[in-house]
């Protein structure tokens, strides 16, 4: 049955959870809309990051979010070393096509077996004081289990547009997508570009890891079902954009709450992606595309 009560309710958690669906797919922007990478493997990255701030969060008493921000370094590093590993075995030979891709599976395999290995099948999940509180504006609840990833999220959307409009290596990002030339006429190396993107788009991971389990205990598989909405939405907001994808997570988040509150859960990835496709029919470059 409609009420007014629960369509705001409804609209106010799809903006929160797109907060956090911005989070997960700001790496996804980075290496697949201006680096033309095509990395599945980013959500498996967050899984990790999820479990990092587990560990952090059970072992060490960490903030989840806290826990996340001090792991960005490791998986900077990490994201270095994986762009170096596929430039030299595909990327430099030209086959990052489609050996590329498999590439990334095995990188999905390998973190998934490990986890499981070491922690099983058994769900996971972070204690903080804040996490059961909720905000009252008047007729809205605001669960801080959502509200405050949301607040990360448009932190960490911030910080990444910032860098890439305001510095030298943002804007070096920006070029190598475009023209490879010009990028070393400005005295930068597109392949050391490259690496320092991707390894940003890793670390963007950490903290999207600890937001996410933050929301809800994880377990080792969860990264898959994000899989084709982190691309959707990447897609959907125009490639390369920051805002974009801001803003096609916003959209997104908001149909799932509301098909899932009206029509049920099992309909609302598929009412996602028809707008996706209707997007794209009248508009290929996306909402924010060139």
């Amino acid at each position: 049955m409609f009420s007014l009560d629960l369509l705001t309710d409804a609209v106010v958690a799809g903006i929160l959870l797109g907060g956090f669906y911005a989070a997960v797919s700001l790496g996804i922007t980075l290496a697949f809309g201006l680096l033309d990478i095509v990395n599945i493997a980013h959500p498996a990255f967050v899984i990790l990051g999820a479990y990092g701030a587990y560990v952090g969060n059970s072992r060490l008493g960490l903030d989840p979010i806290v826990a996340g921000l001090l792991g960005m370094p490791v998986f900077f590093l990490l994201g270095m070393v994986v762009y170096r590993v596929y430039y030299a075995s595909f990327e430099k030979r030209g086959d990052e096509s489609l050996r590329g891709l498999v590439f990334f599976f095995g990188i999905i395999f390998i973190i998934e077996v490990s986890l499981l290995l070491q922690y099983g099948v058994d769900y996971r999940s972070v204690d903080a004081a804040y996490l059961g509180a909720t905000l009252e504006l008047g007729p809205i609840t605001l669960p801080f289990r959502l509200a405050i990833p949301f607040a990360v999220a448009l932190g960490l959307t911030l910080l990444l547009h910032l860098f890439l409009s305001r510095t030298f290596w943002g804007r070096a990002v920006k070029a190598v997508s475009q023209d490879h030339l010009a990028l070393r006429l400005m005295g930068a190396s597109p392949v050391r570009v490259k690496a320092l993107a991707f390894a940003i788009a890793i670390a963007t991971a950490s903290v999207a890891g600890a937001l996410l389990i933050m929301i809800g205990p994880i377990e080792p598989s969860v990264g898959r079902e994000y899989i084709g909405r982190v691309f959707a939405i990447a897609v959907l907001g125009g490639m390369g954009s920051i805002g974009g994808t801001l803003a096609a997570s916003l959209i997104l988040g908001v149909l799932e709450s509301l098909t899932s509150t009206f029509y049920g859960p099992s309909w609302a990835l598929a009412v996602s992606f028809g707008i996706l496709l209707v997007v794209l029919a009248v508009r290929p470059a996306g909402l924010f595309g060139r």
